[in-house]
């Protein structure tokens, strides 16, 4: 009988495999990191800062505590780039990939984790999305570099400016804002072809792989899901109204003002309002931003890419969905309706779940860092907050506390990043969850009382 329930307790559930299976990627990687060949001094690097990098690689963030370019080999930043596209698909892709070049029949259990992966209510499809997305990230991604390869190569020469395309090309997609230059973008600036190619990236990944399936699938459908309709209208109103915003919040930043031509200003602006979801490059230093700009890529991080996507943060559909509930309640309406649709409760609910729990968990991790770390004199509790926020939502700007974390804020953004990419609920669920008894919980309702709110 101990026998038994010693083997229930190693058997994990969906959600419980999906999170380890994220935590052993980051420990492999970190390992990897730690060897003397990772590094371009041959020396071996503490294992605290190669498990950051891993995991700001594997979850897709971009922050680091030691500069890519400088401190990695060859061999580090192909380790770096390959955490990269296994986090940003999801660590599902590796076995899929497995079983379609052996052709080997895709079990029931893989399934089940495939669908709680992509997050699909149903399994029917599931294999058949999960192949069109590695066909896709494939296209996109080689599509990708041979873009940026027309203007590196000839700056950098073929092999390292391909390698540059290549890793670039995987790290904007990914939203992972891993960089090969050791300041970001900034000295793009005045190359709004390359700010641009990165920008398509970046938006082609953090739209979600539901919405492109949708897509190519419209000319047979003639119509989109209204998932679909609302992620699209929801990037198109973000991206639109940030560049509107950084455009005159940002008119006297001396970075984009001296000696740049009105496009060149205006691709640095755009750029401004697509990294933040949640791809983490930057043309300009964050700590030169107007205060107005800095609070909205703060809300702008938070609210991230597309469910379904490479994207981290609170994500475009749950904050759609949010809206919708505050304004079909305004109207009197007791559901969440749009477009002669009814958003069933239990989307609403889990909807305002993530909400209460995203900002409750930003809000005490910038209590417990503004404890522990050093602010500058020059700035404020922002300096902190943005760096929480881009940490949890996957988005890797920062304005400079990364390299000074301590020890332990060091721990508390490892924890951040790992949350904020395999998911709250996921995590939650995978700590507090067993299985049949979750089941069982749901199968009875307590009385219902009233509580006066507002």
């Amino acid at each position: 009988m101990k026998n038994n329930q010693h083997i229930e307790l190693l058997k994990l559930n969906p959600l419980q495999t999906i999170a380890f299976g994220f935590m052993a990627i980051i420990l492999l990687g970190g390992l990897l990191l730690s060897l003397p060949v990772s590094s371009r001094s041959g020396e071996a690097t503490s294992f605290i800062d190669a498990v950051f990098t891993a995991t700001s690689a594997t979850c897709v963030t971009g922050l680091t505590t030691l500069t890519t370019s400088e401190h990695w080999s060859g061999f580090g930043q192909l380790i770096i780039m390959i955490l990269i596209e296994v986090g940003g698909l999801g660590f599902m892709v590796m076995p899929i990939l497995f079983f379609t070049v052996f052709r080997k029949k895709v079990g029931l259990r893989t399934r089940i984790l495939l669908q709680e992966a992509l997050n699909m209510e149903a399994m029917s499809g599931v294999m058949k999305l999960m192949l069109h997305i590695l066909r896709l990230a494939a296209f996109i991604q080689v599509a990708g570099a041979g873009l940026l390869a027309i203007d590196f190569v000839p700056a950098y020469g073929l092999k390292r400016g391909l390698w540059y395309a290549v890793f670039h090309s995987v790290s904007a997609f990914c939203n992972a804002g891993f960089d090969l230059f050791g300041d970001s973008l900034v000295g793009f600036q005045s190359n709004p072809y390359v700010l641009l190619v990165i920008s398509g990236l970046i938006i082609a990944g953090g739209v979600g792989f539901f919405v492109w399936y949708d897509l190519i699938e419209f000319p047979k459908r003639k119509q989109l899901t209204l998932h679909s309709k609302i992620a699209l209208s929801m990037t198109v109103f973000l991206l639109v109204g940030g560049t509107l915003f950084f455009y005159f919040s940002e008119h006297n930043a001396s970075e984009l003002v001296a000696n740049s031509t009105p496009f060149e200003r205006f691709a640095n602006t755009i750029f401004m309002a697509v990294t933040p979801r949640t791809a983490g490059y930057f043309s300009i230093n964050y700590l030169h931003m107007s205060q107005a700009g800095i609070f909205m890529t703060i809300i702008l991080m938070f609210i991230g890419g597309t469910s379904g996507s490479t994207a981290g943060g609170l994500k475009t559909t749950t904050l759609a969905v949010l809206v919708i509930q505050t304004v079909s309640m305004l109207k009197g309406r007791e559901r969440a309706e749009i477009s002669g649709r009814t958003i069933r409760p239990a989307i609403v609910f889990k909807a305002l779940t993530l909400f209460f729990i995203t900002l409750s968990l930003c809000i005490t991790a910038i209590i417990i860092l503004s404890m522990t770390e050093v602010i500058p004199e020059t700035s404020g509790i922002e300096f902190i907050a943005f760096e929480v926020v881009s940490a949890f939502a996957t988005v890797g700007l920062t304005m400079g506390l990364t390299p000074e974390l301590t020890l332990f804020g060091k721990v508390i953004i490892i924890l951040l990043m790992y949350v904020g990419r395999v998911g709250i609920l996921t995590v939650g669920f995978s700590l507090t969850m067993r299985g049949a008894k979750a089941k069982e919980r749901g199968q009875y309702k307590y009385p219902e009382e009233s509580i006066y709110i507002g």
